[in-house]
């Protein structure tokens, strides 16, 4: 019980400060490209990447910690790419949906509503006349709308599709691993079985 503990602890102590190195350096890189770039457009674009940023990592969440071990185990018997590093995902499932939702999620959601103020700022400037409080209501409401109605579709999805989806970030994951030559996910024990 004690042991459990002291890994939740160490677990959130270590996605804590991921989060907090993880935030600063995105919205450092993300002040540095909004210095150079003027065009309200890429604004716009920059702003949709981040929210879909978000909604995709929420559903590799949802779907690590609903999908199941035996389809994922008969591609493996196959050797089917992928299959170990997504029998990975589903084992370590409650990491998995900590670091998409709660630290990616986060992160892509504090930098959506910084360009979206980025974009209020620029219009201001551009039309001094602007009134700055209704601009700013109507785009708060617009990020928070698109990042809403865009993880609910992404929940329902993601435990519909939860197999299927892990299998293709194991996939993915295979991909990295074979061409930069390091792991991303942990060795399998074969006669370990998910709780």
């Amino acid at each position: 019980m004690t042991r459990l503990l002291f890994r939740n602890i160490k677990h959130a102590a270590v996605v804590g400060a991921a989060t907090f190195f993880s935030a600063i350096l995105i919205i450092f890189g993300s002040g540095i490209f909004f210095n150079k770039v003027t065009s309200l457009f890429l604004y716009f674009i920059f702003l949709i990447a981040i929210i879909l940023v978000g909604i995709i990592f929420d559903i590799i969440g949802v779907a690590a910690a609903a999908a199941t071990e035996p389809p994922l185990c008969a591609r493996a018997a196959k050797k089917q790419a992928g299959a170990l590093q997504a029998i990975n995902l589903v084992r370590n499932a409650d990491r998995v949906a900590s670091f998409s939702n709660d630290v990616i999620g986060d992160i892509a959601g504090t930098v959506s509503g910084a360009i979206g103020a980025s974009i209020i700022f620029r219009l201001v400037l551009l039309e001094p006349g602007l009134n700055t409080f209704v601009y700013g209501a109507v785009m708060t409401g617009a990020v928070a709308a698109l990042t809403v109605s865009g993880k609910a579709f992404g929940k329902s999805y993601a435990i519909n599709e939860a197999n299927e989806i892990i299998f293709f970030v194991g996939k993915l994951i295979y991909i990295v691993e074979k061409k930069f030559g390091f792991k991303l996910t942990g060795k399998i024990n074969r006669r370990e079985k998910r709780r």
